[in-house]
């Protein structure tokens, strides 16, 4: 097979039908039609190497260091501010809520960075999974050490695992998520799909719409059986509460939360270990002509800053996830950080509103799926109905602004926002993925992955910040007032992405800007090209 991906061929030069093409007998080489997919039989996706894929998310949920460390860290804050209110942090005296908009910033900014250095590199080469090992290890780290941190004298420390566990928790996740592209397109339906493409019974637009499906088969079914797995989990973490009996006080409380995150630490590292051992580790794009692996890292960002602009529907839908992202990540943090002051950070009593949000969560994706298929709706239909989710999520935080009586200012609302959040909005976690694999060129799965992460995690720094200064702006500490420019935000980004964002063209500029790639590299195999070519 190729090796211009993880698993598949990039598409052949226009002026070379033939190459690499999936062929028919009794068919004329300038007839047969050439699947932009193809397949090797060593490297086909398993329905073992499937459930590896899944299991490995049923344990990197979140609640580790993305749910509990961040309640956990907040909680000690709490404590060591005690009737002030505030603390010395980053230089300055912050209110609770504000340290932790600021925490999310440098972790954020830290993440851009890794990003720019792993990302470009991983499309090369065999050894792309040995990132993730290396990434997980960390995490597993950050999430036993939480064992050590529960009194409020180690807010400090506390405050450093959880910028670390941020940047862990969100690197992992990018990185396991860039495999599934690659995942679907080895898969025996797809292979059928391309051998019926190649013999002309289906069109090239049938056959984009089963790649369509697979991936997003693949996704949203990860989605959902992760938050089946994270249910069986926190039944099991409500035994572990009653067994550490955080009710009893504050520092049984306290210490509650570090076993959780342990706990959880320990699960994730166990469903891991079957993706780390069964991933076939498919060969990835063959370096460039004259480059090594040094090199040829700063080649491919270079290219990919230079050479976006050629996917003008890649970087609409770049600036459109940059708005839209910053929106959620800002306002699922505001309304965590209400939450958790309303509940008065009680283990329990969070716990069992993750059991709400994650069971709703599992009927929400499940349900946008099985509409998808069943309607043969567009990924983009899908993602704009949780666009529409979005916007109403911000509408209700902002009533919070002007009355105590609606706005995430009582627990019943919590409730009720943890099962609109499942069912409406945390389908976005899976169609936004799905979307960025819409408009990424073969083969570039890693480095555009990173690009969008890193254009996630670049919003979610300007977000928190630009709330926390809002916040700390209003005359009486308002901590609802952010919902101005969050909904002002995701309004932006709708009109962005529903009206303007079109697939179709993006695949025809995929294909171009592939077919120029390979011309760069004819030129630097020959020596007439150049890093700029």
């Amino acid at each position: 097979m190729a090796s211009a991906d993880p698993g598949f061929a990039a598409m052949p030069l226009a002026e070379d039908p033939q190459k690499g093409g999936i062929e028919q007998e009794g068919l004329a080489g300038d007839e047969r039609p050439v699947a932009p997919d193809q397949f090797d039989p060593k490297y086909e996706t398993s329905r073992w190497e499937i459930w590896a894929y899944y299991a490995y998310y049923i344990g990197n949920n979140g609640l580790t260091l993305f749910n509990f460390a961040p309640t956990a860290f907040q909680n000690l804050l709490s404590q060591a501010a005690g009737d002030a209110g505030t603390l010395r942090f980053a230089g300055v005296n912050r209110t609770i809520n504000s340290i932790v908009l600021v925490a999310n910033g440098i972790s954020f900014a830290i993440q851009i960075v890794l990003f720019l250095i792993i990302g470009s590199y991983a499309d090369f080469g065999h050894s792309r999974p040995n990132i993730l090992i290396v990434l997980s290890i960390v995490a597993f780290g950050i999430g036993f050490g939480w064992m050590g941190v529960h009194t409020a004298n180690k807010w400090q420390v506390a405050a450093g695992m959880y910028i670390v566990g941020l940047i862990a928790y969100q690197t992992t996740l990018t990185f396991w998520t860039a495999a599934f592209p690659g995942l679907a397109r080895n898969t025996p339906q797809l292979r059928a799909k391309a051998e019926d493409y190649t013999a002309g019974r289906i069109t090239r637009d049938e056959y984009d719409y089963a790649d369509t499906l697979q991936r997003s088969r693949l996704s949203n079914m990860a989605f959902y059986i992760q938050s089946c797995g994270e249910i069986i989990i926190l039944a099991l973490i409500v035994g572990v509460l009653f067994g550490v009996n955080v009710t009893a006080s504050e520092a049984n409380n306290n210490y509650g939360l570090s076993v959780l995150i342990a706990f959880a630490t320990g699960l994730w590292l166990l469903l891991a270990l079957p993706w780390f051992i069964i991933e076939k580790r498919r060969p990835g794009q063959p370096l460039p002509p004259n480059m090594n692996i040094v090199m040829v890292g700063f080649w491919q960002l270079y290219r990919a800053i230079t050479q976006i602009w050629r996917l003008r529907q890649s970087l609409l839908y770049l600036v459109g996830y940059f708005l839209l992202g910053d929106s959620l990540n800002t306002t699922v943090t505001v309304i965590a950080t209400l939450q958790n002051t309303v509940i008065d950070y009680d283990t329990l009593t969070l716990t069992y509103l993750l059991l709400v949000g994650i069971a709703a969560q599992a009927v929400g994706i499940y349900s946008f799926w099985w509409t998808q298929q069943r309607f043969q709706l567009s990924t983009k239909t899908m993602f704009n109905a949780v666009i529409v989710g979005i916007i109403l999520l911000d509408g209700w935080g902002m009533i919070g602004i002007w009355t105590q009586s609606f706005g995430f200012h009582h627990s019943w609302e919590f409730w009720v926002y943890q099962t609109f959040y499942g069912l409406f909005v945390c389908p976005w976690y899976s169609y936004s993925q799905i979307m960025i694999s819409e408009v990424t060129p073969r083969g570039k799965e890693f480095l555009f992955f990173s690009l969008f992460s890193i254009i996630g995690k670049t919003s979610s720094f300007i977000g928190p910040v630009v709330s926390s200064a809002i916040i700390d702006a209003s005359p009486h500490g308002n901590n609802s007032t952010p919902f101005y420019f969050l909904l002002g935000l995701s309004l932006l980004s709708a009109g962005f992405l529903v009206f303007f964002l079109d697939l179709k063209k993006s695949r025809a500029e995929q294909e171009n800007f592939l077919a120029n790639e390979e011309l760069v590299r004819a030129k630097l195999g020959s020596g007439s090209g150049s890093l700029g070519s």
